[in-house]
């Protein structure tokens, strides 16, 4: 169990010090990870961002991802997508309104702070934790795309057949708990708070204010 994301983010930092003084580029998946990117990239001393993704919900399951989209519009769709009842209609749908939200969120961020290239930097993704994983493919291949040295996934908790589907797509993974029964990232927190926009912008202008 962690405390709170805080409580995680400083155990992730631990398991990552060997990138301290590299200068890393610690990315978070909006918008539960982004506090958590900032303490590990403040503790590393590295640099702070965001990687714009979502997931794609399963129909009348909000809470159950069939698949993600990245911000290009490349959408990786779970092999069991089909059985939750997501024809291909509701896919090309639900793709059309997750990038609405991407589109929004970029322009809400950037004016505060304008993106960071990943290309030659030691790459961090960092998440509160995964579930189906789905979002952190999505991350990863974006990210992959466009050259980074080094490209780490890095979360506090995650099952461990999640793991292996992410384990192909990133250099090097850090996971701190691996827990055999998995119901949903929350039941590892003792206080799991949503996080707002609000926290997210705030957190954006204060990394920008320091840069």
């Amino acid at each position: 169990m962690f405390r709170n994301r805080n409580d995680a983010a400083m155990k992730l930092a631990e398991e990552l010090n060997k990138y301290r003084g590299q200068n890393p580029l610690i990315l978070a998946i909006p918008r539960g990870a982004v506090p958590m990117a900032k303490i590990v990239a403040d503790e590393l001393g590295g640099s702070f961002d965001v990687v714009l993704v979502r997931k794609l919900r399963a129909p009348f399951q909000p809470e159950l991802a069939i698949g993600s989209i990245d911000e290009s519009g490349w959408a990786y769709i779970s092999p069991h997508a089909g059985s939750s009842g997501a024809s291909k209609e509701y896919i090309e749908s639900e793709k059309q309104t997750q990038m609405e939200i991407i589109r929004k969120r970029r322009s809400q961020y950037t004016p505060i702070r304008p993106p960071i290239d990943p290309a030659g930097r030691i790459v961090i993704v960092v998440d509160d934790g995964l579930a189906t994983g789905a979002t952190m493919i999505s991350a990863l291949h974006s990210l992959r795309a466009r050259n980074p040295s080094k490209l780490i996934c890095a979360v506090p908790v995650a099952p461990p057949d999640t793991l292996e589907k992410v384990q192909s797509m990133a250099d090097e993974v850090i996971c701190l708990l691996t827990p055999e029964y998995f119901m949903a990232v929350g039941q590892f927190y003792m206080d799991f708070p949503q996080v707002e926009d609000a926290e997210v912008i705030e957190i954006l202008r204060d990394s920008a204010a320091h840069a």
